[in-house]
């Protein structure tokens, strides 16, 4: 019923910005905590950056913050993440998360390579 949809992966140079999207159908979206993360090779997937729903405070991992940044327009059923400053370690599959559902969307690639 619910899915989730991720977009705007790609290649992207080392200190280069990008912004993903997620898209939600099937719930409502603005009564579900949001959240991204990340799978690199070798590694387990972690979370990169959380949202609330109540009060739209952020959660974040350490390697990510100040340089990432996630916030989600409710009337689209988007979340986003916006990537600045990237750097070879954010090389990485990007899951979206509806936590309060239960879903994954099924990724998008980002790589960071000159």
């Amino acid at each position: 019923q619910v899915q989730l949809v991720e977009s705007g992966g790609g290649l992207v140079q080392p200190g280069g910005s990008l912004r993903l999207a997620c898209a939600a159908s099937g719930s409502i979206f603005s009564r579900s905590a949001m959240g991204w993360y990340r799978q690199a090779p070798g590694k387990q997937r972690e979370l990169v950056a959380r949202i609330s729903t109540t009060d739209g405070s952020q959660v974040y991992a350490d390697s990510v913050k100040g340089r990432f940044t996630i916030s989600r327009h409710n009337a689209k059923n988007t979340v986003y993440l916006q990537m600045n400053i990237v750097n070879v370690e954010d090389t990485a599959v990007y899951y979206c998360r509806d936590f309060k559902n239960n879903v994954w969307g099924r990724g998008t690639q980002v790589t960071v390579s000159s």
